[in-house]
């Protein structure tokens, strides 16, 4: 069997290193296609050397642009790259451009797509990741999805035929680096001593870095946190705040780089909590055991709401209190699997081969 995997984002390429590893264990070819949506060293080619993924067969460069220029490359480019490799099966990943592109350019080549991560809603339609979900979902030949409630969403919308649960690949992953790192400290910039309380943040969705009232807002808040606050920050935080004249060092913020996989998980795990608007931080936060306050009007990961874990918060009313809340005493559920889900994906792929 010959798989092809379109990946472009760093969301996918941690979703792709448990995946590519059960593909080579079960002795199957795999073509991975990076089309560089994400083309910063620190959120692209760092994730390939920690989670040991091999490297991109193909390596599209797109870069950055609007949606439409960047999908439109994305598609421009794609159809010789599956012409030439004919795969098996074309599989895409999560809900960016990337995975959009992947489905579209595959589905008119007549070849077979599997969408993993399938299912998820937000039910907000001005995002443009939850286009990018129905769109490759309703395209797709196999729907791979993460959890019952994704199942569930998917049959709602006529497409219970084509699932199937499989568990979360980001479980995979997360668990075997937390096991990895558990007893390590942190390297964490100056300013945070990773042995007193610290926050961890990402903010990058464009509902809260395009607006410059908003944008400000939300690193107001954070500044106001009584403890220091890891901000992690996203090129399109950094090119946002320069262009609003939004200050990001004062106050409560610590800026820094991202972080490789591995140091994040390390720094989420040793911090008193989580302030983000990224659906995987959330997840990591939740499979971690540590509190997450989320800048969004809803997630698609709702079961992290369940026993507080995960609290959302846009109006920014109670960051400062949220953000420091104790740690829940709630006994978790493990919805997202048990670790074995890329396992499962190389198994179902190779049982519905055409």
């Amino acid at each position: 069997m010959k798989v092809l995997s379109i990946v472009g984002a760093r969301p996918q390429f941690v979703k792709l290193a448990p995946v590519a590893h059960a593909f080579s264990a079960a002795g199957y070819e795999h073509v991975i296609v990076h089309t560089g949506q994400h083309y910063d060293t620190r959120m692209s080619d760092v994730f390939f050397e920690d989670l040991q993924i091999p490297e991109p067969d193909v390596h599209l460069g797109v870069g950055s642009g609007s949606h439409g220029v960047q999908t439109g490359a994305m598609l421009g480019a794609l159809d010789a790259v599956l012409e030439e490799h004919a795969p098996d099966w074309v599989l895409v990943y999560g809900d960016t451009n990337s995975t959009i592109a992947g489905a579209l350019s595959a589905v008119k080549l007549h070849l077979a797509v599997a969408h993993l991560e399938a299912g998820l809603r937000s039910f907000n339609r001005r995002m443009p990741e939850e286009h990018n979900r129905v769109l490759t979902d309703h395209a797709a030949d196999l729907l791979l999805a993460p959890t019952e409630v994704a199942m569930a969403h998917l049959a709602d919308e006529g497409l219970a035929d084509r699932s199937v649960m499989v568990g979360d690949v980001m479980t995979d992953v997360c668990f075997l680096v937390r096991d990895a790192v558990g007893g390590q400290q942190p390297a964490l910039p100056q300013g945070i001593d990773p042995a007193n309380d610290y926050l961890v943040s990402t903010i990058h969705r464009a509902e809260n870095t395009d607006d410059p009232a908003r944008l400000r807002s939300i690193v107001d808040a954070l500044n106001d946190v009584p403890m220091p606050v890891l901000l992690l920050a996203h090129p399109r935080l950094v090119a946002r705040c320069a262009e609003f004249e939004i200050d990001l060092h004062g106050g409560s913020i610590v800026t820094a780089n991202p972080l490789p996989y591995p140091g994040m998980v390390a720094a989420v795990m040793h911090s008193r909590g989580v302030v983000t608007d990224s659906g995987g931080l959330q997840k990591e936060a939740y499979l971690l055991g540590v509190p997450c306050t989320t800048l969004r009007t809803e997630t698609e990961w709702v079961e992290t709401l369940e026993g507080g874990w995960n609290v959302l918060d846009p109006e920014l009313t109670s960051l400062s209190e949220l953000a420091v809340r104790p740690t829940p005493t709630t006994t978790q559920r493990a919805p997202y699997g048990d670790g074995q889900a890329a396992q499962a994906v190389a198994s179902v792929l190779a049982a519905r081969v055409r």
